[in-house]
């Protein structure tokens, strides 16, 4: 790489069950304003904009260019939108700056989930002529994934349980999470998986602001360099997919220079228990590295905004001088089907 590229602030709203009361341009405002207050910046400075959302979400086509005013979208900017997570739309606003044709990028997402049934929206990532007729939805396909990897030996209940209790107590220090503190593991959703291992159902938002070189020095104490980032895919059909490992995801790490020195700090985006096994072994974390410190996905997973949550959540850190080189990771699709990874590195002390 030829430029430094740095996340310089990061923001997002508190994650709630519903937020009927408000439309996505009121959802995301304050998170907007708020990411731009934290480095002294205005909407004219920001040289290219890029958002993610899903339009299945909102029920109608382009729904994305409503969300733009919230930005303000006059006088005319340099926009972009991804049609998936905003990490997705952080990689865009990264090899944007790589280019060298602007020095800031302002990255946001949003969803809400809550106006109809997820389970069965996310049906509709499925391959249309195979899979998507047999209506499995996204819980379904999570519980195959975890029978498969009790059945080889890599799990049990009895660490799921514990996965699930121990995101939702490091969300007590998260007050923007959905669920935060002690949650009983609950009944059986689909077998093996029981509530405590399956996300909320929620609406949220996000941004971050990426600067480049001494630009970024200028608007954070310390910022979150990207020291490397990456995004592979799965095969789209899942009959021919080893569910009990992540071969995307341990690329997209290699590639990323992961592997290259130990990270102290991880944040995954493991919507459902079991993935943080399967992403464990994949990304080779061991017990000394700090997990999901935010509660994770199981605390607070606002549909297309939580991959990027996690890329600011590691960040955040690396800006508190909480961590020196921190992994995130985010996915979208069914058991992981497509997976990015990105390593975050502060100044040295």
């Amino acid at each position: 790489m030829t430029r430094e590229i740095a996340v310089v602030a990061f923001a997002q709203s508190d994650h709630r069950r519903t937020t009927e009361d408000l439309s996505e341009v009121e959802l995301l405002m304050p998170v907007l304003h708020e990411v731009l207050d934290r480095t002294g910046l205005r909407a004219a400075d920001i040289g290219f904009t890029c958002s993610g959302s899903c339009d299945y979400l909102a029920g109608r086509a382009f729904s994305f260019t409503l969300a733009l005013d919230g930005v303000g979208a006059w006088p005319p900017i340099s926009e972009s939108h991804v049609e998936t997570d905003g990490a997705w739309a952080l990689y865009e606003a990264w090899t944007r700056l790589l280019t060298g044709d602007t020095d800031t990028a302002l990255v946001y997402s949003y969803g809400k989930s809550s106006p109809g049934s997820l389970r069965d929206v996310l049906t509709r990532q499925l391959d249309p002529y195979y899979l998507a007729p047999l209506w499995p939805d996204s819980v379904a396909l999570a519980a195959l994934q975890a029978r498969a990897l009790i059945d080889a030996g890599d799990t049990d209940e009895r660490e799921l349980a514990a996965i699930g209790a121990r995101s939702r107590r490091a969300a007590a220090l998260n007050p923007h999470a959905q669920l935060r503190g002690p949650v009983p593991q609950g009944d059986y959703v689909v077998r093996p998986l029981r509530t405590g291992d399956c996300p909320p159902v929620g609406d949220g938002a996000a941004a971050v602001i990426l600067a480049a070189g001494e630009r970024a020095r200028e608007l954070c104490d310390r910022p979150a360099w990207i020291r490397g980032i990456d995004h592979r895919v799965e095969a789209h059909a899942l009959g021919v997919r080893d569910l009990t490992d992540s071969p995307s995801a341990r690329l997209a790490a290699e590639r990323a220079g992961a592997f290259e020195r130990p990270v102290d700090t991880a944040e995954l985006h493991a919507p459902f228990s079991a993935q943080e096994v399967v992403l464990r072994k994949a990304l080779r974390l061991d017990d000394s590295v700090r997990v999901n410190l935010s509660g994770g996905a199981l605390a607070a997973n606002p549909m297309m905004a939580a991959g990027l949550i996690r890329i600011g959540e590691a960040a955040a850190r690396v800006h508190r001088g909480e961590s020196d080189r921190a992994l995130a990771h985010a996915t979208s699709g069914p058991c992981l089907q497509q997976n990015l990874v990105a390593v975050l590195e502060g100044d040295p002390r």
